[in-house]
């Protein structure tokens, strides 16, 4: 059993790896069906390079897997509740804390 200490610290990892646009889009779009890195660039606009990277941030934190087929990799997301989470932050949400965050920043 992990220590609350240990909790906090894998959900700020996880919580990091969600923290860019890119990987982002990435889940988004692994969230519909597994994909290789050649189906994901010209989906996302970016090199290759660029794309694995992401995609090795979110595989260590164990969001996204992948798996042999011949020469190609197939990624996935490994738990679907983490599209979910991202899909909870919704429009209205965003609006909110965006009133919030321009009210704060307005008394500094």
């Amino acid at each position: 059993m992990r220590s609350k200490n240990d909790m906090d610290l894998a959900r700020a990892l996880i919580f990091k790896a969600l923290a860019d646009p890119l990987r982002l889009k990435i889940l988004r779009f692994l969230g519909e069906e597994e994909k290789c890195v050649s189906e994901l660039i010209p989906v996302l606009k970016t090199v290759q390079p660029l794309v694995s990277r992401h995609l090795r941030i979110l595989r260590e934190c164990g969001i996204v897997s992948f798996r042999k087929v011949g020469n190609k990799k197939p990624y996935r997301v490994t738990d679907k509740r983490i599209i979910e989470l991202i899909n909870m932050v919704s429009q209205d949400l965003i609006n909110n804390l965006s009133k919030y965050a321009e009210r704060e920043f307005y008394f500094l």
